[in-house]
């Protein structure tokens, strides 16, 4: 069977950010695709008998072709993301969170971009080995993003009115007058003061926070079941930060799944029942947000924790994780957070951790999880 990442190349021609924040809305039939695709790998590599879980991604691997060698930007990151559930993936930046959002939806560029191995495991369908006619209807109905940057995200040379009447009409059997009432509505619902006018501004028209939430409106107005919201408050005031998130929160509560990625704790505490913890292309710990707040079992998520500033201490000097993040070019033999970590072994410097299970549904990749050696039974 061939690798996924035959299935997920963008036209070197046309800019990454743009190929990435717009190819999930456009629509296509797909049956001369789906025919060829399983004579050639069989109906198997599509299909799989629907679980629990909306998302489940296993063992997602991907590599970035550079002049200087291969980089690993994800490497066996296994998930899964349950219905209505709220999950948040955090990390320090660089470690691979917008890569493997990216890739669930394969929309990295490739090259230099390639997966070369995992799956995701969609309802019941792996989305790595779908036709692309088949992932374009997934992309921006079922499953949509809110991209990092939405200055960039949306097209400067489109009215927003035109950009949201576009998904409607690519995913749904509307006429343009009905497009534009239910656009200008999203735009009332996500709280965008005189909506009838703003649907003829341009991007640049609009304050951050506005233009965050035309991408919200646009996120889902189709009733997603998925919503991967990738750092959406990164460039926004505090108190446009809360206003966003609460709004995202409310217009998914009971009808979508929220997959938040952040490096900001807070919001995780915030706004999340789960997390999942990367650490240079892997994920080093997972849970409940209460016990994994309350009892880290990774050294590296007892430093993120411990870096947060503390409102009790007004004025005490906040902590460091010391040294550096090792280049993804050249990872170590053993674990990545080795040289880094306060409880090292000649262990840690040799093998590579696993994850392992532990008690509430929690994971952690780390050789004295749970031995209470690292200060967390």
């Amino acid at each position: 069977m061939k690798s996924p990442a035959s299935l997920s190349c963008y036209p070197c021609r046309v800019p990454p950010w743009m190929w990435a924040a717009r190819c999930y809305l456009l629509a296509g039939t797909a049956g001369f695709c789906r025919v060829v695709f399983q004579a050639l790998h069989g109906s198997a590599a599509i299909l799989s008998t629907p679980t629990d879980n909306l998302l489940d991604v296993d063992d997602l691997s991907v590599v970035f072709d550079t002049d200087e060698g291969v980089l690993t930007a994800v490497d066996g990151v296994s998930l899964t993301i349950g219905r209505n559930d709220v999950v948040g993936l955090v990390g320090e930046s660089g470690c691979g969170k917008s890569v493997t959002a990216l890739s669930l939806l394969r929309l990295l560029p490739c090259p230099p971009g390639r997966i070369v191995s995992g799956r995701v495991m969609f309802d019941g369908k792996d989305l790595l080995r779908l036709p692309v006619g088949e992932l374009r209807a997934i992309r921006g109905q079922s499953i949509s993003m809110i991209f990092q940057e939405p200055m960039t995200a949306l097209s400067p040379l489109h009215r927003v009115g035109s950009q949201l009447i576009e998904v409607l009409q690519l995913h749904r059997d509307v006429s343009p007058q009905e497009a534009w009432a239910t656009s200008e509505e999203w735009l009332r619902k996500v709280g965008i003061p005189d909506p009838k006018q703003r649907m003829y501004s341009y991007p640049f028209e609009l304050s951050g926070g506005m233009r965050q939430r035309v991408m919200i409106a646009m996120a889902l107005m189709l009733g997603p079941q998925l919503v991967i919201a990738d750092e959406p408050t990164t460039a926004l005031d505090v108190t446009i930060q809360a206003q966003v998130l609460e709004l995202m929160l409310e217009m998914t509560q009971g009808h979508s799944s929220l997959l938040l990625i952040t490096h900001d704790m807070g919001i995780v505490w915030d706004v999340c029942e789960r997390v999942v913890v990367m650490y240079a292309s892997r994920i080093v710990e997972e849970g409940k947000v209460r016990d994994v707040f309350a009892t880290p079992l990774h050294p590296y998520t007892q430093g993120l924790l411990k870096s947060m500033p503390a409102l009790a201490q007004p004025g005490s000097r906040l902590v460091s994780i010391p040294g550096q993040v090792p280049s993804m070019l050249r990872l170590p033999k053993g674990c990545a957070f080795a040289d880094r970590c306060p409880f090292v072994m000649d262990t840690c410097r040799r093998e590579k951790p696993g994850l392992r299970s532990f008690p509430s549904n929690r994971r952690a990749a780390c050789f004295l999880a749970g031995t209470g050696a690292t200060g967390a039974a």
